[in-house]
């Protein structure tokens, strides 16, 4: 089997702001949308020049960036796309990531010197498909979520040792195979496999009997109804050493339409026991409870290994809500600092002598209080309640630019 020097840990971003806080805290690289062909649609995504400020931002800080181009194309699809690949070539982005054959070959002719990776949405689930798109010249295929580790470890043994995996760390589970999901587009007209999903996964669902329309029955004996699409998220914080010894190159996380407090937390939380497994595996066994209270400390809904230790059982599922546990709130990121106080636009409510938590870049947390509200036009503030005031605050610590500005919820 080869051997895998340091793994890769690549950060969603739906934006160019979460991109450079993706990479402040800690992110190998990055994977990013443009504003079409990616199948994140909702998300902010990335103009053309946005994308080669990203990358600029990246590379000074030795990341990378990849672009998703991993919709199903429909023949109207194609002329744009050439376009679109024709503009991508030049952006300085490090590699594009498709799913489609068609689509495949295209990118290849118009864009020969690019490193292309093949999309999970492709349903990656054995070696030969790896070996298949080798031979066509793909540099890094993301394995299935459908795969155990003993699976992956059999890939591995079986394809060339410079060829690439990927595989999902952290995130979001989907209910179909491999993302391809025909719920949406059913239900609302919206296609999840080309980038407009309205997650009805996480909808709540009753059944009908034939003979009885509209009475409603709740699949279990639950009052609340259920929901039996919803599955918790996948985090594999705790099985750092089981991923690469499965011969794993790149931790990928899930989220391009979360918030920059969510990819600061796992970024920094992922990032660190990275580097204190590669410093030493009884470092990083003894900060198992910090890592796993430090990833507690963003949005999601509870946590399973998904696949990777076999098929998953029925407590992978959520059943009584479809919401998220929220322990902290993002209040904002620091864009500068001058004479003791910060500048940013503040995303929710908070007051002056509020304890704040500030994340260190280097994984120490920072308790502080507002001692100070002013808005953009010097006005004095007891408290800041709209979200998007471009603020002046003055806090009672030292505090960097780039770091994220959270508090915890009572």
């Amino acid at each position: 089997m080869a051997t895998i020097e340091r793994a890769e840990l690549l950060v969603p971003a739906g934006s160019l702001d979460v991109l450079k806080v993706a990479v402040d805290y800690g992110a190998d690289a990055v994977y990013i949308g443009g504003q079409a062909y990616g199948l994140r649609a909702k998300a902010d995504n990335f103009s053309v020049e946005e994308m080669k400020e990203g990358a600029r931002y990246a590379h000074e800080h030795n990341a990378k960036v990849y672009v998703t181009a991993n919709i199903y194309a429909h023949n109207y699809d194609i002329e744009g796309i050439k376009r679109y690949f024709y503009e991508l070539k030049d952006t300085g982005v490090d590699a594009v990531l498709v799913s489609d054959p068609g689509i495949f070959t295209l990118a290849r002719e118009i864009m020969p010197d690019m490193e292309l990776h093949i999309s999970t949405q492709a349903n990656n689930t054995n070696y030969l498909t790896y070996n298949f798109w080798y031979k066509l010249g793909a540099k890094r295929v993301v394995t299935a979520r459908e795969l155990s580790l003993e699976e992956i470890k059999g890939i591995r043994d079986n394809i060339p040792p410079d060829m690439e995996i990927e595989s999902f760390m952290h995130g979001a589970m989907c209910i179909s195979y491999s993302g391809r999901c025909l719920l949406s587009n059913y239900f609302t007209g919206r296609d999840a496999n080309k980038g407009a999903c309205t997650h009805p996964c996480r909808w709540k669902y009753h059944i009908v009997e034939e003979t009885r329309p509209g009475e409603y029955l709740p699949v279990d004996e639950d009052e609340r109804g259920t929901y039996i699409f919803n599955s918790k998220d996948l985090c594999m914080i705790e099985y750092i050493p089981e991923m690469i010894a499965a011969g794993i190159n790149s931790f990928k996380i899930e989220g391009r339409m979360k918030t920059a407090l969510y990819v600061a937390t796992v970024a920094r939380t992922y990032r660190k026991a990275l580097d204190d497994y590669y410093e030493s595996e009884e470092k990083y066994r003894a900060n198992i409870d910090y890592y796993k209270a430090e990833i507690a400390k963003c949005t999601y809904r509870q946590f399973t290994t998904g696949f990777y230790f076999g098929k998953p059982t029925s407590e992978m599922q959520i059943y009584d809500n479809n919401t998220y546990l929220k322990n902290y709130t993002y209040i904002g990121t620091v864009r500068d600092v001058k004479d003791g106080y910060l500048y940013f636009e503040q995303k929710n409510k908070f007051s002056v002598g509020e304890e704040l938590e500030v994340m260190g870049f280097d994984g120490s947390n920072i308790i502080c209080r507002a001692l100070q509200i002013f808005d953009e036009d010097g006005n004095s503030m007891d408290s800041a309640p709209h979200p998007k005031q471009k603020l002046k605050v003055r806090v009672d610590a030292d505090i960097l630019p780039g770091m994220i500005i959270r508090r915890k919820e009572v």
